[in-house]
């Protein structure tokens, strides 16, 4: 046992103290944390100001002078504070203050819509060339000429036709009601590597100007029916045994995301780390000298536990960073610390079963490319439940995902989403899962050694997957 120890140790210190590996573990959170600080300076997407003309085939006779008047510049920047007002009504509480506060977070918005353009409606008539027109498009403009930014051509049946004597809806039709069959719409063109924010302004002024169109027509009043049709946008109220609280539908969305990625992680780091040093260990003959002094158990079981220590290393990292970032948003009283003990515990029957398998592989090939075909079975393996988190999380009580839970390695990955949903399973299945996970740890550790015992002294061509499962067989 001392012996084994002694080896994790070893194990242990020659990952953790050297200069990749702190990099390669503090360099992510670092640039997180300056992504997050940063923020407003980092979105910078001020372009020049976009002046240009807008030509529009208006049948209708009414609506490009619609167009006209909410493509002024003062109405674009009303409607761009409108759309401000909104996201900041949409924006969970304790986000709010994610990029430096609401101010901040307008003037993010400002430089991500730009410069209010400048844009000059031109009405075309009914029957003019379109062909010609869109010539338009492909020129440049000379001197003070404003160039064509794009070409709206409004369809005859965009409009329903008017209701005899103004009645509009409220009359008894004798015959086809006016709004009956589907109105009509719009063509547009525009020119090439035209501003996506440009064409977007122009896209909703067409839009509502014809949607004043109809209502106009149907003798309704806009201002009416946004009040009728607009419903104020309330949060949930989450009532549980604690009491109630606002729910936090963003949480209980990245939560189970969040938990999911430590654990990856953390096991991944570990596993690879593992694999890798047995694979150098054995293409440099340095596993002939220690297994002078070592049994083949001794070896593996003291790599697997030193590599355990540095995915731990990992883990309490990332689960610190993300404890920091519940804490700032006032979120740690939602989240139940005893997921952070079941975290630990798949964290260990994860690792043990995953680092087995590195482990065999490491032994079994003589280099690092060699390992390639034998790793894909197994990252496609914990990979499953990271694809399918979103559905599991949704539904945690599917029949799939009640059925993965039990099913080793997969069980960690699958039962910690479902603890960190909105509907947590209950105690008895996560008990069940944490004991098939120690029989699956016991049959991974096993066969692993079996592999390890065979293989590590063995050179030449790399194995298959069919002979890995001939050596279990036969050892």
């Amino acid at each position: 046992m001392r012996r084994t120890l002694r080896v994790a140790q070893r194990e242990f210190l020659a990952t953790v103290v050297t200069k990749g590996f702190v990099l390669g573990v503090l360099v992510t959170p670092l640039l997180i944390g300056l992504a997050l600080v940063a923020l407003p300076a980092m979105i910078n997407e001020e372009a020049p100001r976009v002046v240009g003309e807008v030509a529009v085939v208006d049948p209708t006779g009414s609506l490009a002078e619609r167009v006209r008047s909410l493509l002024r510049p003062e109405a674009l920047v009303e409607r761009r504070e409108e759309t401000q007002r909104r996201i900041r009504e949409a924006t969970p509480e304790g986000l709010s203050g994610l990029a430096g506060g609401a101010a901040a977070g307008d003037e993010v918005m400002e430089r991500m819509l730009g410069e209010v353009p400048d844009l000059a409606v031109t009405t075309l008539p009914p029957g003019v060339d379109l062909e010609a027109e869109k010539e338009a498009l492909k020129t440049e403009p000379v001197g003070e000429e404003r160039a064509r930014l794009a070409l709206v051509v409004i369809e005859p049946g965009a409009l329903p036709e008017a209701a005899e004597g103004g009645a509009g809806l409220d009359a008894e039709p004798s015959g086809a009601s006016p709004l009956a069959g589907e109105l009509g719409a719009y063509s547009f063109f525009v020119r090439e590597k035209l501003d996506d924010r440009v064409e977007g302004e122009i896209r909703d002024a067409v839009g509502t100007a014809i949607v004043d169109g109809r209502l106009e027509r149907a003798g309704l009043d806009r201002q009416l029916v946004e009040r009728l049709t607009h419903v104020a946008r309330v949060r949930s109220v989450t009532v549980s045994e604690g009491g109630e609280q606002v729910t936090q539908e963003v949480l209980n969305v990245l939560l189970p995301a969040g938990f999911m990625i430590l654990l990856l992680v953390s096991v991944m780091t570990g596993g690879q780390q593992l694999m890798t040093t047995t694979v150098e260990e054995k293409s440099s003959r340095v596993v002939e000298v220690l297994l002078s002094a070592l049994s083949p158990m001794e070896l593996m079981t003291g790599k697997i536990l030193g590599q355990m220590g540095v995915g731990f290393v990992v883990l309490a990292l990332y689960a610190a960073l993300g404890l920091s970032a519940l804490i700032s948003f006032a979120f740690l009283g939602l989240v139940d610390p005893l997921l952070f003990v079941y975290l630990v515990l798949f964290y260990v029957i994860a690792y043990l079963i995953v680092g087995s398998l590195m482990a065999a592989i490491g032994a079994a090939v003589n280099e690092l490319r060699e390992a390639q075909a034998l790793m894909t079975p197994v990252m496609i393996l914990v990979m499953i439940p990271w694809i399918l988190w979103l559905p599991i999380s949704r539904d945690p009580n599917s029949m799939f995902a009640t059925i993965t839970s039990f099913v080793p390695p997969l069980n960690c990955f699958v039962m910690l989403l479902r603890l960190t949903s909105t509907s947590p399973p209950p105690a008895w299945q996560v008990w069940i899962s944490l004991g098939i996970g120690a029989l699956g740890v016991w049959l991974a550790l096993k066969a692993a050694a079996k592999v390890f015992r065979v293989g590590l002294l063995l050179h030449g061509k790399p194995p298959s997957l069919a002979t890995l499962v001939r050596w279990v067989r036969m050892a």
